[in-house]
């Protein structure tokens, strides 16, 4: 049986070059970072080298980056203190955020008594800047703006240049889940200005359970774990140094890279889509994830011609031929509550209809390609 693994948004395949650094990291570089001896100060010097290196990258400052266990984290720090400790007392997003940013700012309107606010979306689901502006001019209270650069379900694609620049006019923060984004598209935090923004290493070949926040410097935030002094008093707790050694390794690979791989990345997702329109008439494509311009490179949303019955095997036929992918329907029964992504930008037809997530890397090639469409066609045409 092939095996085709098309879920790169999910995780990604973790680079040779990467478990070379790691397993050196943990097998040379067992020290405490906090310890003083010459043990603990080799992982120190590791720890913070890796902290200059993405800093250069971002064009930010060492100080402003500080490493989390991965984007959820990341997000939970960023939102949970803007209002704690810097008195935001309106947060402003959207409904298909990930639900790191959804379900935290609705946990803050309750603690704290924020008010929140939610952007309209266009049709394929796209922020609506003018109505945003709109939002940003209704009262004068501190303001932050949460709205990720790459959605991860459909692929849609903000221009994160013009929200920056509107957040500016209007002395309102912004944060951004760039982990989509990040280790996929170049960032330049001066270029365009961003308060905050998170990243995970598992989404461009890196390890599990390591990320980081970016915090732009003179952030009054306090830590949201407490017990020691660590990533400069942002956050308590042993720095996993295996773990920022590895992320360290796979965000430069992303972006030495970056050129080459984008290239061959959006080759893959262009040869997707011209040839499941081919094999099965009547797809859809959700949000703008058929589009090259509109969406991210990495990833497509598809709608299948095919009933709410049939669907329930989809999954099962797809796993038990080999092919790796995410459900994206937000139809289904039983427990699951489906997409709230897709829930806020298909018809009621479609939303009956299975909806499945296909990503690609650097690893997959045109041949898997060729087989995952051929065992979907298969199941579609029964």
């Amino acid at each position: 049986m092939e095996k085709v693994y098309l879920d790169n948004a999910a995780t990604t395949q973790v680079r040779s070059s990467v478990i070379e650094k790691m397993q050196n990291a943990l097998r040379s570089f067992y020290g405490n970072p906090s310890s003083t001896h010459s043990f603990g100060r080799s992982a120190k010097t590791g720890v913070e080298s890796a902290r200059k290196t993405i800093a250069k990258y971002l064009n930010a400052q060492p100080s402003e980056i500080i490493f989390t266990s991965g984007g959820t984290e990341a997000d939970n720090m960023i939102l949970r203190c803007v209002v704690r400790d810097m008195q935001v007392k309106t947060i402003i997003t959207s409904r298909i955020e990930h639900h790191a940013v959804l379900h935290t700012v609705e946990e803050l309107e309750k603690e704290y008594n924020i008010t929140l606010k939610y952007v309209d979306l266009d049709a394929h689901g796209t922020p609506d800047f003018t109505h945003l502006k709109a939002l940003l001019t209704e009262d004068d209270s501190k303001t932050l703006v949460s709205l990720m650069h790459v959605n991860n379900e459909i692929g849609n694609k903000i221009d994160i240049d013009v929200l920056s620049a509107l957040c500016i006019e209007n002395n309102a923060l912004l944060h951004s889940d760039t982990v989509q984004s990040v280790g996929h598209y170049a960032w330049d935090v001066k270029k365009t200005p961003i308060d905050f923004l998170t990243a995970a290493a598992h989404k461009f070949h890196g390890p599990k359970g390591i990320g980081f926040a970016y915090i732009k410097k003179n952030a009054q935030i306090k830590p949201l774990i407490s017990g020691g002094s660590q990533e400069r008093g942002f956050r308590a707790g042993t720095e996993s140094y295996h773990n920022i050694v590895g992320l360290e390794e796979a965000f430069v690979q992303a972006y030495d890279n970056l050129e080459e791989e984008m290239t061959y990345v959006k080759g893959l997702k262009k040869y997707f889509i011209d040839t499941i329109k081919k094999e099965i008439p009547g797809v859809i494509f959700n949000g703008h994830s058929g589009d090259m311009e509109k969406s991210t490179y990495t990833l497509v949303n598809v709608c299948l011609p095919i009933d709410e019955q049939k669907a329930l095997m989809l999954l099962f036929h797809l796993d038990i031929k080999g092919v790796a992918c995410s459900k994206g329907s937000a139809c289904q029964s039983g427990s699951d509550l489906g997409s709230h992504v897709l829930t806020q930008v298909l018809s009621v037809e479609n939303l009956k209809k299975p909806s499945l997530r296909f990503s690609f890397s650097k690893y997959n090639t045109t041949k898997e390609i060729d087989y995952a469409i051929a065992v979907l066609k298969e199941f579609v045409d029964k």
